[in-house]
C-alpha cells in the first residue's frame, strides 16, 4: 500500500479506503493512518474481530469484505473537509463471489448470502474524524437495499433461501473453528 501523498485530513480518510481496496496491506500500513482507539461505528453487524478498536479491527473488516466480494472498488465523488471531520460521497462497486455473512451482537451468524456472481454499484457516504494525522472514528450511510437488489438477494426466491441457510451454516462452522478469513 502506498502512503498518502498529503497529510491533509481528506488524504488520511482516502487512505482508509485504500486499506480496504489495496491488493496487499500490512498492519504497519494500517497503523500509519488508523488510531489505536479507532472506532468503526458501522461494525455492529460484522464479525466480533471487526468490532475491535484500532488498526486490527479495520484489517478484520477488510478481510470480511474481501471474503465475500472479489471486486471491491471505492470511487470518491465528493470530499469535504471541515476541521477534524471529513465527509466523502462515493460510488462502491462490488462483485459477490463468496459468502457474505452478518452477525448478531454475540458474534453468531445472523444471516448469510451465498455468492450470486453479480455486480452492484451503489452510493455511499462516509464520515471520518481525523485527529493528529490518524482516523479516530468512521461512520457510513449506505444503500444496502440497492445493493441487495442488484446482487439478487431480494426478493429472495426459494432456491436462494436454501442457499442462504447453507451459507449461514458454512460461515458459522468456519467461525467456530477459528478459520474464517477475518480470524487469521
Amino acid at each position: 500500500m502506498s502512503s498518502p501523498l498529503s497529510t491533509s485530513n481528506a488524504a488520511i480518510a482516502l487512505a482508509n479506503f485504500e486499506l480496504i481496496t489495496a491488493d496487499t496491506v500490512t498492519l504497519a500500513d494500517a497503523e500509519r493512518v488508523v488510531a489505536p482507539e479507532h472506532v468503526n461505528h458501522e461494525a455492529h453487524n460484522e464479525p466480533l474481530e471487526c468490532r475491535e478498536r484500532g488498526p486490527r479491527g479495520l484489517l478484520a473488516t477488510r478481510e470480511w469484505l474481501r471474503a465475500g466480494f472479489s471486486r471491491f472498488e471505492i470511487e470518491p465523488v465528493d470530499v469535504v473537509e471541515e476541521g477534524e471531520l471529513v465527509a466523502l460521497r462515493c460510488r462502491v462497486t462490488v462483485r459477490h463471489t463468496g459468502d457474505v455473512a452478518f452477525f448478531d451482537p454475540a458474534g453468531r451468524v445472523k444471516d448469510a448470502f451465498p455468492p450470486t456472481h453479480r455486480e452492484a454499484t451503489i452510493a455511499q457516504s462516509h464520515w471520518f474524524v481525523i485527529r493528529d494525522g490518524l482516523a479516530h472514528e468512521h461512520r457510513a450511510v449506505r444503500d444496502d437495499l440497492g445493493m441487495a437488489t442488484q446482487l439478487g438477494w431480494v426478493p429472495p426466491k426459494p432456491p436462494f433461501l436454501l442457499g442462504m441457510a447453507l451459507a449461514k451454516r458454512r460461515t458459522q462452522r468456519a467461525v467456530d473453528r477459528g478459520v474464517a478469513p477475518w480470524q487469521r
